[in-house]
């Protein structure tokens, strides 16, 4: 089974909106592993518009699944995963300042960071995913940093899915047997949901994990976060 790691920046963003500590983050990451979630992801951000550094170091005390920490590895960020030793570390290009994620890394163009990253980061035992686009020569690069996993982009699929969801994966799917043949793990994320997760899965080969936030809160609304959190691990079974 695929396992399920929630992305809780956007319950940062809605408690920062209004400051205090309503909705408690950390609390929400509780429930979310309390009803069947195999993982916690966050996001923290150099403006700290939502999840912040205070609450990362809160988390890594109560996560009891797999705590996964995303961002681009500037120093700060570095001393920070290092400190907290999470079970996975998620790289990711993002410029200062950037929305949302919208691209994975070149990994022909920054091999030697990357090395360098991975390489600091695994000498505390921490597994490495790459945030990555559907690419082989930019998979096969991935594979050479020393990366344990790369983490596939899915806007594009997202984006087509309605529309032509064989054409939306079929770039998914190539990548993805490419992957198994080099033996690299694959995660994914971004804008996958309850409409498009399940087609997903089942043209990716041993996908292993699927980090979901937007959509799963969004849900959340309508829902109900255990009856949600249920909805979308049935859609992974």
């Amino acid at each position: 089974m695929t396992r399920l790691s929630v992305n809780i920046n956007k319950i940062a963003l809605l408690r920062n909106s209004r400051g205090g500590n309503i909705p408690d983050v950390v609390q929400f990451a509780k429930d979310c592993e309390l009803y069947g979630a195999q993982g916690i992801t966050v996001h923290p951000r150099q403006d700290e518009r939502h999840i912040t550094r205070k609450d990362v170091y809160a988390l890594k005390d109560v996560v009891s699944t797999e705590f996964n920490i995303e961002g681009y590895p500037s120093p700060d960020f570095l001393k920070m995963v290092n400190e907290l030793k999470p079970a996975q570390c998620t790289l990711v290009p993002d410029a200062p300042g950037q929305l949302t994620s919208d691209h994975g890394w070149d990994t022909i163009k920054h091999q030697s960071l990357l090395q360098e990253v991975i390489a600091e980061l695994h000498a505390n035992k921490i597994r490495v995913s790459l945030f990555i686009d559907p690419v082989n020569n930019l998979i096969e690069a991935a594979k050479q940093t020393g990366t344990d996993r790369i983490e596939f982009y899915t806007g594009p699929y997202a984006e087509h899915f309605l529309a032509d969801k064989k054409n939306a994966i079929k770039d998914f799917a190539a990548a993805g047997k490419f992957c198994n043949e080099i033996n690299i793990g694959i995660n994914a994320g971004h804008d996958l949901n309850l409409d498009n997760l399940k087609y997903f899965q089942q043209n990716i080969p041993q996908l292993l994990e699927v980090s979901i936030g937007h959509a799963l809160v969004r849900d959340c609304l309508y829902l109900g976060l255990e009856n949600t959190i249920q909805l979308y691990l049935r859609e992974l079974e």
